[in-house]
């Protein structure tokens, strides 16, 4: 019968009952420890979760992004079939309307009646992937509602702030100017 290791050392003198048993526990203590402590993670597979994350972080903003890209072209295509059904005909005329949109001054063409409307207010200048059209304010309304940046405001001398500085507030500019 063979001698564990443990043995043959007592039995040769290199080591004491005492010396053995400390051993023997602190084999014990090392075993149970190495049960109870959690496995520690992969770090390849932290990397990994990591990256997954962050995929799924990216995919779900580039959908936002194009889901309201796809609601911002179902509201062009709105206004632009509003446009195309109420807008009124086209006038052939060298009278022309000037208004202001964004920073440029641009034209359309009017007739007097048109203009007498557009200056009541019954009718509105509305300015959609570089046309201008002309509708009924009860569409402009609409349109303003979707995109308030294609209904051009008109404004009115009526209402406009005078500045009380201006050299030029006695001579008021009629809105009929011919240029």
């Amino acid at each position: 019968m063979s001698l564990s290791l443990r043995e043959q050392l007592l039995a040769a003198g290199l080591g004491t009952k005492k010396q053995a048993k400390k051993a023997e526990h602190d084999e014990g203590l090392r075993k149970e420890r190495e049960r109870k402590a959690p496995p520690q993670p992969d770090p390849r597979k932290v990397a990994a979760d990591r990256a997954q994350a962050a995929k799924v972080a990216r995919d779900q903003e580039l959908n936002k992004q194009r889901q309201a890209e796809a609601e911002r072209r179902a509201r062009v295509a709105e206004i632009k079939q509003l446009i195309e059904q109420h807008r009124t005909p086209k006038v052939e005329t060298d009278d022309y309307y000037n208004f202001i949109a964004g920073k440029k001054v641009r034209r359309i063409a009017v007739n007097p009646d048109l203009r007498a409307a557009i200056l009541r207010g019954d009718l509105v200048v509305v300015r959609c992937e570089g046309h201008n059209d002309i509708v009924p304010r009860e569409i402009a309304d609409r349109i303003r509602e979707r995109e308030p940046r294609m209904v051009v405001a008109i404004t009115d001398s009526t209402t406009q702030s005078v500045d009380e500085n201006d050299p030029y507030k006695d001579h008021v500019v009629p809105d009929d100017l011919m240029w």
